[in-house]
Protein backbone atom coordinates (compact mmCIF):
# COMPACT_ATOMS: atom_id res chain seq x y z
CA UNK A 1 0.00 0.00 0.00
CA UNK A 2 2.81 2.42 0.86
CA UNK A 3 4.62 1.63 -2.38
CA UNK A 4 1.46 2.21 -4.41
CA UNK A 5 0.81 5.48 -2.61
CA UNK A 6 4.35 6.66 -3.22
CA UNK A 7 4.00 5.89 -6.89
CA UNK A 8 0.99 8.14 -7.22
CA UNK A 9 2.45 11.15 -5.49
CA UNK A 10 4.26 13.84 -7.43
CA UNK A 11 7.53 15.20 -6.12
CA UNK A 12 8.62 18.85 -6.33
CA UNK A 13 11.10 19.66 -9.07
CA UNK A 14 13.18 21.65 -6.61
CA UNK A 15 13.65 25.37 -6.25
CA UNK A 16 12.64 26.95 -9.52
CA UNK A 17 14.39 30.10 -10.72
CA UNK A 18 12.22 33.10 -11.35
CA UNK A 19 11.78 33.81 -15.06
CA UNK A 20 11.56 37.46 -15.97
CA UNK A 21 8.97 38.04 -18.69
CA UNK A 22 9.79 39.11 -22.22
CA UNK A 23 7.84 41.82 -24.04
CA UNK A 24 5.34 39.30 -25.44
CA UNK A 25 5.57 36.22 -23.21
CA UNK A 26 5.43 35.23 -19.55
CA UNK A 27 7.34 32.15 -18.36
CA UNK A 28 7.45 29.21 -15.99
CA UNK A 29 11.03 28.07 -15.46
CA UNK A 30 12.41 24.62 -14.63
CA UNK A 31 10.56 22.75 -17.37
CA UNK A 32 13.71 21.29 -19.01
CA UNK A 33 12.87 21.39 -22.73
CA UNK A 34 9.08 20.87 -22.64
CA UNK A 35 8.89 19.58 -26.22
CA UNK A 36 5.21 18.69 -25.93
CA UNK A 37 2.40 20.02 -23.74
CA UNK A 38 -1.14 18.80 -23.08
CA UNK A 39 -3.91 20.20 -20.90
CA UNK A 40 -5.81 17.75 -18.70
CA UNK A 41 -9.41 18.49 -19.79
CA UNK A 42 -11.63 20.25 -17.31
CA UNK A 43 -8.76 21.06 -14.95
CA UNK A 44 -6.16 23.83 -14.48
CA UNK A 45 -3.37 21.24 -14.87
CA UNK A 46 -0.92 20.86 -17.72
CA UNK A 47 1.40 17.95 -18.60
CA UNK A 48 4.80 18.83 -20.09
CA UNK A 49 7.38 16.45 -21.46
CA UNK A 50 11.12 16.92 -20.87
CA UNK A 51 13.30 16.36 -23.93
CA UNK A 52 16.57 15.76 -22.07
CA UNK A 53 18.06 12.87 -20.07
CA UNK A 54 16.28 12.67 -16.71
CA UNK A 55 13.90 15.55 -17.51
CA UNK A 56 10.92 13.16 -17.58
CA UNK A 57 7.43 14.58 -17.04
CA UNK A 58 6.31 17.77 -15.31
CA UNK A 59 2.91 18.49 -13.82
CA UNK A 60 2.16 22.19 -14.19
CA UNK A 61 -0.24 24.16 -12.02
CA UNK A 62 -1.38 26.91 -14.37
CA UNK A 63 -3.06 28.83 -11.54
CA UNK A 64 0.13 29.23 -9.52
CA UNK A 65 2.35 29.01 -12.61
CA UNK A 66 4.60 26.36 -11.10
CA UNK A 67 5.96 23.02 -12.33
CA UNK A 68 6.83 19.89 -10.38
CA UNK A 69 8.52 16.65 -11.33
CA UNK A 70 5.75 14.10 -11.78
CA UNK A 71 7.24 10.65 -12.33
CA UNK A 72 9.79 9.76 -9.66
CA UNK A 73 9.96 6.02 -10.30
CA UNK A 74 9.36 4.05 -7.09
CA UNK A 75 9.49 0.24 -7.51
CA UNK A 76 6.58 -1.14 -9.52
CA UNK A 77 5.41 -4.63 -10.50
CA UNK A 78 6.69 -5.86 -13.88
CA UNK A 79 4.30 -5.43 -16.83
CA UNK A 80 2.01 -8.38 -17.40
CA UNK A 81 2.28 -8.44 -21.18
CA UNK A 82 5.97 -9.34 -21.12
CA UNK A 83 6.95 -6.96 -23.94
CA UNK A 84 8.44 -4.27 -21.69
CA UNK A 85 11.99 -5.04 -20.48
CA UNK A 86 11.45 -3.51 -17.05
CA UNK A 87 10.50 -0.43 -15.00
CA UNK A 88 11.21 3.04 -16.31
CA UNK A 89 14.32 4.65 -14.83
CA UNK A 90 13.50 8.26 -13.84
CA UNK A 91 17.18 9.23 -13.94
CA UNK A 92 17.19 8.43 -17.68
CA UNK A 93 13.60 9.29 -18.61
CA UNK A 94 13.80 11.51 -21.70
CA UNK A 95 10.24 12.39 -22.71
CA UNK A 96 9.20 13.75 -26.09
CA UNK A 97 5.74 13.39 -27.65
CA UNK A 98 2.60 12.99 -25.51
CA UNK A 99 -0.89 11.56 -26.01
CA UNK A 100 -3.79 11.74 -23.56
CA UNK A 101 -7.04 9.80 -24.05
CA UNK A 102 -9.99 9.56 -21.65
CA UNK A 103 -10.68 6.07 -20.28
CA UNK A 104 -13.49 6.99 -17.85
CA UNK A 105 -14.72 9.80 -15.60
CA UNK A 106 -11.64 11.72 -14.42
CA UNK A 107 -9.35 9.01 -15.84
CA UNK A 108 -7.00 9.04 -18.81
CA UNK A 109 -4.33 6.98 -20.53
CA UNK A 110 -1.08 8.89 -21.05
CA UNK A 111 1.39 7.69 -23.69
CA UNK A 112 4.89 9.15 -23.79
CA UNK A 113 7.69 8.79 -26.35
CA UNK A 114 10.82 7.95 -24.35
CA UNK A 115 14.48 8.07 -25.39
CA UNK A 116 16.01 7.44 -21.97
CA UNK A 117 17.64 4.04 -21.55
CA UNK A 118 15.44 2.60 -24.31
CA UNK A 119 13.47 3.76 -27.33
CA UNK A 120 9.90 3.11 -26.24
CA UNK A 121 6.36 4.26 -25.72
CA UNK A 122 5.72 4.45 -21.97
CA UNK A 123 2.19 3.86 -20.68
CA UNK A 124 0.72 5.67 -17.68
CA UNK A 125 -2.65 5.96 -15.98
CA UNK A 126 -3.74 9.45 -14.95
CA UNK A 127 -6.55 9.98 -12.47
CA UNK A 128 -7.99 13.04 -10.77
CA UNK A 129 -8.10 12.58 -7.00
CA UNK A 130 -9.21 15.48 -4.80
CA UNK A 131 -8.68 17.90 -7.69
CA UNK A 132 -5.06 16.86 -8.18
CA UNK A 133 -3.91 14.55 -10.99
CA UNK A 134 -2.17 11.31 -10.00
CA UNK A 135 0.18 9.28 -12.17
CA UNK A 136 0.91 5.55 -12.32
CA UNK A 137 3.30 3.82 -14.72
CA UNK A 138 1.75 0.79 -16.44
CA UNK A 139 4.43 -0.56 -18.78
CA UNK A 140 5.97 0.15 -22.15
CA UNK A 141 6.09 -0.79 -25.82
CA UNK A 142 9.64 -1.00 -27.22
CA UNK A 143 10.11 0.66 -30.60
CA UNK A 144 11.35 -1.44 -33.54
CA UNK A 145 15.12 -1.80 -33.65
CA UNK A 146 16.79 1.34 -34.99
CA UNK A 147 13.59 3.43 -34.97
CA UNK A 148 13.38 6.57 -32.81
CA UNK A 149 9.87 7.77 -32.00
CA UNK A 150 8.83 11.40 -32.21
CA UNK A 151 5.08 11.74 -31.60
CA UNK A 152 2.41 9.29 -30.43
CA UNK A 153 -1.38 9.05 -30.67
CA UNK A 154 -4.02 6.42 -29.91
CA UNK A 155 -7.44 5.37 -31.18
CA UNK A 156 -10.25 4.27 -28.89
CA UNK A 157 -9.78 0.60 -29.90
CA UNK A 158 -6.26 0.65 -28.41
CA UNK A 159 -4.38 1.05 -31.68
CA UNK A 160 -1.28 3.20 -31.16
CA UNK A 161 0.48 5.24 -33.85
CA UNK A 162 4.03 6.59 -33.59
CA UNK A 163 5.93 8.85 -35.99
CA UNK A 164 9.61 8.42 -36.77
CA UNK A 165 11.33 11.59 -37.97
CA UNK A 166 14.44 10.03 -39.51
CA UNK A 167 14.93 6.31 -40.08
CA UNK A 168 18.49 4.89 -39.98
CA UNK A 169 20.59 6.22 -42.83
CA UNK A 170 18.67 9.51 -43.23
CA UNK A 171 19.30 12.97 -41.80
CA UNK A 172 17.58 16.25 -40.97
CA UNK A 173 19.20 17.73 -44.06
CA UNK A 174 17.49 15.03 -46.14
CA UNK A 175 13.99 15.96 -45.04
CA UNK A 176 14.74 19.66 -45.38
CA UNK A 177 15.50 18.91 -49.02
CA UNK A 178 12.14 17.13 -49.35
CA UNK A 179 13.39 13.56 -49.25
CA UNK A 180 11.33 10.90 -47.41
CA UNK A 181 13.03 10.09 -44.12
CA UNK A 182 10.42 8.82 -41.68
CA UNK A 183 7.12 7.01 -41.35
CA UNK A 184 4.16 6.16 -39.16
CA UNK A 185 4.38 2.90 -37.20
CA UNK A 186 1.30 1.14 -35.85
CA UNK A 187 0.77 -1.15 -32.86
CA UNK A 188 -2.52 -3.04 -32.55
CA UNK A 189 -3.79 -4.70 -29.37
CA UNK A 190 -2.91 -8.37 -29.27
CA UNK A 191 -0.45 -8.08 -32.16
CA UNK A 192 3.25 -8.17 -31.21
CA UNK A 193 5.44 -5.25 -32.22
CA UNK A 194 4.91 -2.37 -34.63
CA UNK A 195 4.33 -2.32 -38.39
CA UNK A 196 5.13 0.50 -40.82
CA UNK A 197 2.02 1.91 -42.49
CA UNK A 198 2.52 2.01 -46.29
CA UNK A 199 2.37 5.46 -47.86
CA UNK A 200 3.28 7.31 -44.67
CA UNK A 201 6.99 7.75 -45.49
CA UNK A 202 7.30 11.55 -45.52
CA UNK A 203 10.04 14.19 -45.28
CA UNK A 204 10.40 14.39 -41.50
CA UNK A 205 7.33 12.73 -39.93
CA UNK A 206 6.76 14.87 -36.85
CA UNK A 207 3.51 15.80 -35.06
CA UNK A 208 0.70 13.24 -34.95
CA UNK A 209 -2.96 13.28 -33.94
CA UNK A 210 -6.08 11.17 -34.50
CA UNK A 211 -9.49 12.43 -35.54
CA UNK A 212 -12.57 12.03 -33.31
CA UNK A 213 -14.20 10.14 -36.20
CA UNK A 214 -11.78 7.28 -35.35
CA UNK A 215 -11.10 6.90 -39.07
CA UNK A 216 -8.52 9.55 -39.93
CA UNK A 217 -5.21 10.73 -38.53
CA UNK A 218 -2.98 13.74 -39.10
CA UNK A 219 0.79 13.77 -39.66
CA UNK A 220 3.07 16.81 -39.84
CA UNK A 221 5.67 16.53 -42.61
CA UNK A 222 8.29 18.88 -41.19
CA UNK A 223 10.29 19.07 -44.42
CA UNK A 224 7.22 20.14 -46.38
CA UNK A 225 5.87 22.47 -43.65
CA UNK A 226 2.55 20.70 -44.13
CA UNK A 227 -0.08 18.45 -42.55
CA UNK A 228 -1.05 15.21 -44.28
CA UNK A 229 -4.43 13.59 -43.59
CA UNK A 230 -4.66 9.79 -43.82
CA UNK A 231 -7.53 7.31 -43.78
CA UNK A 232 -6.48 4.49 -41.46
CA UNK A 233 -8.32 1.94 -43.64
CA UNK A 234 -5.93 2.65 -46.53
CA UNK A 235 -2.84 4.78 -45.95
CA UNK A 236 -1.22 4.29 -49.33
CA UNK A 237 -2.30 7.74 -50.55
CA UNK A 238 -3.08 10.67 -48.21
CA UNK A 239 -6.57 12.12 -48.24
CA UNK A 240 -5.29 15.70 -48.15
CA UNK A 241 -2.18 17.85 -47.83
CA UNK A 242 -2.50 21.26 -46.16
CA UNK A 243 0.51 23.60 -46.24
CA UNK A 244 1.36 25.93 -43.35
CA UNK A 245 1.62 29.69 -44.00
CA UNK A 246 5.19 30.80 -43.25
CA UNK A 247 5.88 28.61 -40.24
CA UNK A 248 7.34 25.21 -39.38
CA UNK A 249 4.58 23.19 -37.66
CA UNK A 250 5.96 20.71 -35.16
CA UNK A 251 3.39 19.10 -32.84
CA UNK A 252 -0.34 18.92 -33.57
CA UNK A 253 -2.99 18.34 -30.88
CA UNK A 254 -6.65 18.90 -30.15
CA UNK A 255 -7.27 21.70 -27.69
CA UNK A 256 -11.00 21.68 -27.08
CA UNK A 257 -12.55 21.64 -30.55
CA UNK A 258 -9.51 23.22 -32.23
CA UNK A 259 -6.69 21.26 -33.82
CA UNK A 260 -3.64 23.37 -32.94
CA UNK A 261 -0.23 23.38 -34.60
CA UNK A 262 2.79 25.25 -33.29
CA UNK A 263 6.22 26.05 -34.63
CA UNK A 264 8.87 28.61 -35.49
CA UNK A 265 8.62 31.15 -38.26
CA UNK A 266 9.85 29.79 -41.58
CA UNK A 267 11.36 32.95 -43.09
CA UNK A 268 12.88 34.87 -40.17
CA UNK A 269 14.81 38.05 -41.12
CA UNK A 270 16.58 38.11 -37.74
CA UNK A 271 18.12 34.71 -38.60
CA UNK A 272 18.98 35.42 -42.21
CA UNK A 273 15.73 34.16 -43.69
CA UNK A 274 15.05 30.48 -44.40
CA UNK A 275 16.69 27.58 -42.62
CA UNK A 276 19.68 26.44 -44.64
CA UNK A 277 21.60 23.26 -45.43
CA UNK A 278 25.35 23.85 -45.73
CA UNK A 279 27.82 21.11 -46.60
CA UNK A 280 25.11 18.53 -46.02
CA UNK A 281 24.34 19.76 -42.49
CA UNK A 282 21.10 21.46 -41.45
CA UNK A 283 21.16 24.72 -39.50
CA UNK A 284 20.31 23.76 -35.87
CA UNK A 285 18.09 26.86 -35.60
CA UNK A 286 19.67 28.21 -32.43
CA UNK A 287 18.98 31.73 -33.65
CA UNK A 288 15.77 32.91 -32.01
CA UNK A 289 12.92 32.91 -34.51
CA UNK A 290 9.43 34.29 -34.36
CA UNK A 291 6.70 31.83 -33.46
CA UNK A 292 3.25 30.90 -34.77
CA UNK A 293 0.29 28.88 -33.46
CA UNK A 294 -2.26 27.84 -36.06
CA UNK A 295 -5.56 25.95 -36.16
CA UNK A 296 -6.27 23.41 -38.89
CA UNK A 297 -9.40 24.12 -40.92
CA UNK A 298 -10.00 20.81 -42.67
CA UNK A 299 -13.02 21.95 -44.68
CA UNK A 300 -11.26 25.07 -45.90
CA UNK A 301 -7.98 23.17 -46.43
CA UNK A 302 -6.03 25.87 -44.65
CA UNK A 303 -4.29 26.68 -41.36
CA UNK A 304 -5.68 29.79 -39.68
CA UNK A 305 -3.41 31.86 -37.43
CA UNK A 306 -4.37 31.75 -33.75
CA UNK A 307 -1.40 33.63 -32.28
CA UNK A 308 2.05 34.76 -33.35
CA UNK A 309 4.99 36.75 -32.06
CA UNK A 310 8.42 38.17 -32.74
CA UNK A 311 11.71 36.58 -31.62
CA UNK A 312 11.98 36.74 -27.81
CA UNK A 313 15.26 36.68 -25.83
CA UNK A 314 14.03 34.06 -23.33
CA UNK A 315 12.29 31.60 -25.64
CA UNK A 316 13.06 29.70 -28.84
CA UNK A 317 12.18 26.43 -30.48
CA UNK A 318 8.37 26.57 -30.19
CA UNK A 319 7.10 23.01 -30.67
CA UNK A 320 3.66 22.72 -29.01
CA UNK A 321 0.71 24.78 -27.83
CA UNK A 322 -2.47 24.25 -25.84
CA UNK A 323 -5.17 26.33 -24.21
CA UNK A 324 -5.87 26.12 -20.49
CA UNK A 325 -9.02 28.14 -20.11
CA UNK A 326 -8.33 31.31 -22.07
CA UNK A 327 -4.54 31.16 -21.63
CA UNK A 328 -2.39 29.86 -24.46
CA UNK A 329 0.62 27.87 -23.21
CA UNK A 330 3.67 27.12 -25.35
CA UNK A 331 6.22 24.31 -25.20
CA UNK A 332 9.75 24.23 -26.62
CA UNK A 333 12.29 21.61 -27.69
CA UNK A 334 15.12 24.03 -26.88
CA UNK A 335 14.19 26.24 -23.91
CA UNK A 336 14.20 25.32 -20.23
CA UNK A 337 10.84 27.02 -19.71
CA UNK A 338 7.19 27.11 -20.66
CA UNK A 339 5.75 30.29 -22.15
CA UNK A 340 2.33 31.88 -21.69
CA UNK A 341 0.96 34.18 -24.38
CA UNK A 342 -0.42 37.45 -23.16
CA UNK A 343 -4.08 37.96 -24.17
CA UNK A 344 -3.40 40.87 -26.51
CA UNK A 345 -1.25 38.60 -28.70
CA UNK A 346 -4.17 36.33 -29.59
CA UNK A 347 -6.24 36.90 -32.71
CA UNK A 348 -9.88 35.89 -33.25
Amino acid sequence: MLVALALLLAAPAGDQPVCAPDPELDYVCGAEKPEDVLAIPGTPWLIASGFAPGAGLKLVDTRGRSAMRWYTGPPTPPPRDGTCPGPLNPALFNARGLSLRATGPKRWQLLVVNHGGRESIERFDVSLDRDRPRLRWRGCLPMPAGQVGNSVAAFADGTILVTVLTRPGTTIADFMLGRPTGGVWQHRPGVPGFTLLPGTELPGNNGLEVDPDERHFYVVAFGWHAVLVFDRADTRVPVARIDAPDFLPDNIHWSGNRLLLAGMRLDEPACGGLRRVENGVADPMLCHRGWVVGALDLKGRRIATVAYGRPQPGFNGLSAATFVGTELWLGSFQSARLAIVRPQQETP
